[in-house]
């Protein structure tokens, strides 16, 4: 994704988060097979969450890539200040599944 990618997370306090991470660098797509290469480039889903400890764990029911519905996906997190590193487990990602495992790491600040 990048040095500088952009998104958001979102936690409500309902128990929904949504989640969305695009690549530094994206541009408009102009045929099929752009258009289908923007979706490597980028993480959206969405579901339910529950925290413990220092994990939080998503049931996701909607995302970029259907493998994810029905699965539940955890990331570690550590909350300092106004910002929230994030970190996933080792796994094989369905973007990239010719890397092997590979682990995500990724710093949001706050928005006001």
């Amino acid at each position: 994704m990048g040095s500088r990618p952009s998104g958001y997370v979102i936690f409500t306090p309902q128990g929904r988060l949504s989640f969305t991470l695009c690549a530094e660098g994206r541009s408009p797509a102009m045929s099929i097979e752009e258009k289908a290469q923007l979706l490597q480039s980028m993480i959206a889903y969405t579901g339910t969450y529950r925290l413990e400890n220092d994990r939080w764990i998503t049931k996701v029911d909607v995302a970029w890539n259907p493998e994810w519905v029905g699965t539940e996906q955890t990331r570690y997190f550590c909350i300092n200040g106004n910002e929230l590193k994030v970190n996933t487990p080792w796994r094989v990602m369905p973007n990239w599944p010719e890397k092997g495992l590979t682990r995500s790491i990724v710093r949001f600040v706050r928005c006001s």
